[in-house]
């Protein structure tokens, strides 16, 4: 029997289904202890009045299976919009379905629909199923750019500093 993967945009009542797909991908990412985010945080981030941030879901046959969130940024050097990918994250037991390569291409569908210059993401460097997966999509790596980040403490530290 043929299962029927679907990717649709999230709704306010998948805020407890998007929760809980996070903290299985921060514990993937060996970092559980990091996904903080309560649902109520989620709902507003999500599907508040000043959200900017998007939310995919994909299921099969009807049962939720995974996930996509991501934000529209902008490149001064293409002066138009991007798609940034947070997430994407696929329930282990239904990788190799296609479901992964569903919400990438339903992403990539919506940057050439919102005419965007640029769909991306970063990936853990060790991370080999998905470098492999991304690659074989045909994204290729930007080497030379390294991702830093204030956050926590350090963020407050310097926000408040002469």
């Amino acid at each position: 029997m043929k299962t029927m993967i679907q990717v649709r945009s999230a709704e306010i009542g998948d805020v407890a289904t998007i929760r809980r797909l996070i903290v299985e991908l921060a514990r993937y990412e060996r970092a559980e202890h990091e996904a903080r985010a309560t649902e109520a945080q989620l709902r507003e981030g999500l599907f508040g009045e000043r959200a900017t941030a998007h939310a995919l879901i994909c299921e099969c046959d009807g049962e939720p299976i995974g996930y996509a969130v991501y934000f529209f940024n902008y490149s001064t050097w293409l002066g138009r919009n991007g798609i940034y990918l947070e997430d994407l994250y696929v329930t282990p037991e239904q990788r190799g379905q296609g479901a992964g390569k569903a919400l990438l291409k339903h992403l990539a569908r919506l940057a050439m629909a919102k005419d965007c210059g640029r769909f991306e993401w970063a990936v853990l460097d060790w991370n080999m199923p998905a470098i492999e997966f991304y690659r074989a999509a045909g994204a290729r790596p930007m080497d030379e750019w390294t991702v830093y980040r204030l956050e926590g403490q350090a963020l407050r530290d310097f926000a408040e500093t002469e």
